[in-house]
């Protein structure tokens, strides 16, 4: 995309007392960037636990005057020659900064000088002094393009997730053999951040034994005992039937055991709904939360069930505060043909979601991958719709295509991924032995939210809601 065209200043059109200025906010990026740049790698300029306790580089603050100088005034053309300035009040990520440039002085041709100062807008001085420049003699007239992306492996939004989430109630959850370290510790450190109180079942000795080994402080009167991983999987879902639970957490235990306990029509947690997983996809490319479904459960879902993984997907996106979430259903195309299956579902979940047979979200499809999520590639294909390049929510074709789609978004776009099991009586959590602790303590917050949407029908308030994708 391109900018309105830009003109500069020449020497001979400069006049004294002439004037530009920018605004600019500091952000920990900013930071990371001008360490890679410049090879400062001063502990105090550095993100560290509390990002607001960094502080900028005073070239950092600098550098922003020739944003100004080189964009606006004399602008393009302008080579810079000295500066003389002095640094005062520090700047920290979130401050945001006045960068004012005032024509003080013209020199032999074609050198000018500049009064330079650089303000918080609390009125402190950040930086103020001179700079000289050489000013364009020629009149140059140029478009400034978008600059390629730079992906940062920071992210915010599971942060965020899991401060919400901590302020709520911990969600009683049963924990199904946790006998092993990353599964023991992802429970234990969720039930210390407040997330859940953990009800550990499985064999007691195997729980205290790899606890003692690993180190992890375990409350023994968490643990229910359990003679094998049958018994612990209809045990949780014991515990969930009589409200003595109200999540499930897989621990080191096989999918297919916990879910066939779930799914069992005697005595599991079935509902008229067909159970689907939804990841939960938090990639640094993107200024949102990304759900994907269904990559877990699924196999080759027909229409009916694929209505019911749309309709889980929105609702943990309702759940995470996420409004009227744009769903993107995919196929290979986006335009329905009759020869690609998938197609047709797209196109008749977009009309039920009109017909108001889909609630909460807005639905649209079919979509490619690269129109669904880039904005630009929607129009360049000329496509018109309020969910394409803007999808919350990307529904895939099968379970092929899902899990191949989360886990390059993890391993190739380096996206880190929590995910729910939806669609029983409660939620469940299916975390991964080759999951770190964050992505155990996003997945405790996604279930912790979405069970108080389920209870209260609202999403848990925020002072800063999670962004939604832009327009």
């Amino acid at each position: 995309m391109t900018h309105t065209p830009i003109r500069n200043t020449t020497w001979d059109e400069l006049q004294i007392g002439a004037s530009a200025r920018i605004e600019r906010s500091c952000t920990t990026e900013d930071l990371v960037l001008f360490a890679h740049a410049s090879g400062n790698l001063n502990p105090l300029m550095l993100p560290g636990d509390d990002d607001s306790d960094a502080i900028a580089p005073s070239l950092w603050v600098g550098s922003l005057v020739s944003a100004v100088l080189g964009n606006l005034l004399p602008g393009p053309g302008t080579l810079y020659l000295a500066q003389n300035f002095r640094f005062g009040a520090r700047v920290r990520p979130g401050d945001r900064l006045v960068v004012d440039v005032r024509c003080a002085e013209k020199r032999e041709k074609p050198v000018a000088l500049f009064d330079v100062r650089v303000t918080k807008t609390d009125g402190s001085i950040a930086c103020e002094g001179v700079a000289e420049v050489a000013a364009p003699l020629e009149s140059i007239i140029s478009r400034r393009e978008e600059l390629p992306a730079i992906i940062f492996d920071r992210h915010d939004h599971f942060s965020r997730l899991i401060d919400r989430a901590a302020g709520l109630n911990p969600l009683r959850t049963a924990v199904v053999c946790p006998d092993e370290q990353n599964s023991l510790a992802g429970a234990v450190l969720a039930a210390e951040r407040g997330l859940i109180e953990p009800l550990l079942i499985g064999s007691r000795a195997k729980i205290l034994d790899v606890a003692a080994a690993s180190g992890v402080a375990v409350d023994e009167s968490w643990i229910i005992n359990a003679a094998n991983a049958y018994d612990a999987c209809h045990r949780a879902v014991e515990l969930t039937q009589r409200g003595e639970a109200r999540a499930i957490m897989k621990g080191n235990v096989h999918s297919d055991e916990i879910l066939g306990a779930i799914v069992k029509k005697d005595a599991g947690l079935r509902t008229a709904r067909r159970i689907s997983h939804v990841f939960a996809m938090d990639a640094p490319t993107l200024d949102r939360l990304l759900f994907i479904s269904d990559a877990a459960v699924n196999i080759a879902p027909d229409l009916s069930v694929k209505v019911d993984i749309v309709q889980n997907a929105i609702d943990l996106a309702n759940a995470c505060g996420v409004e009227a979430p744009k769903v993107g259903v995919l196929s290979a195309v986006e335009t329905v043909n009759v020869a690609i299956p998938s197609t047709l579902d797209a196109a008749i979940l977009s009309k039920m979601a009109e017909r108001g047979q889909i609630k909460g979200g807005v639905v649209d499809g079919p979509l490619a991958m690269d129109n669904a999520v880039d904005i630009g590639a929607a129009r360049t294909k000329g496509i018109t719709s309020f969910v394409a390049g803007r999808a919350d929510i990307l529904v895939a074709p099968n379970i092929e295509a899902g899990n191949m789609l989360a886990k390059e978004l993890t391993f190739v776009a380096r996206a880190e991924a929590a995910g729910l099991v939806l669609g029983a009586k409660v939620p469940v959590m299916l975390t991964s032995r080759a999951d770190n602790d964050r992505a155990r303590l996003a997945s405790s917050a996604l279930a912790a939210l979405y069970d108080h949407w389920r209870e209260t029908g609202a999403a848990v308030p925020a002072t800063q809601s999670l962004p939604a994708a832009a327009e």
